[in-house]
């Protein structure tokens, strides 16, 4: 299993600090590592941020899944990602 970053995902991922990319990047491997990486996240209610979303730290990663790629729509601090 694969990610991908939209291209608005990717624009918040480049306006963080480094150590907190590289810290989300690590997270994510670990995820996408394990036998079920849903096992990790957590279903939303309301689908306008995503159908599914991983906490690392304060952050928050909200995502969608295509086939066995996961689709990366917003990423950020806890307090932001879901206004």
């Amino acid at each position: 299993m694969n990610y991908r970053f939209r291209p608005s995902a990717d624009k918040q991922f480049a306006k963080l600090d480094s150590d907190i990319q590289s810290m989300i990047v690590r997270k994510l491997d670990y995820f996408l590592s394990s036998p079920s990486p849903l096992s990790f996240a957590k279903r939303l209610k309301h689908f306008h941020a995503g159908q599914y979303r991983f906490r690392i730290g304060d952050y928050r990663v909200t995502f969608d899944m295509k086939e066995d790629t996961i689709v990366i729509l917003a990423l950020g601090h806890r307090r932001d990602i879901y206004q």
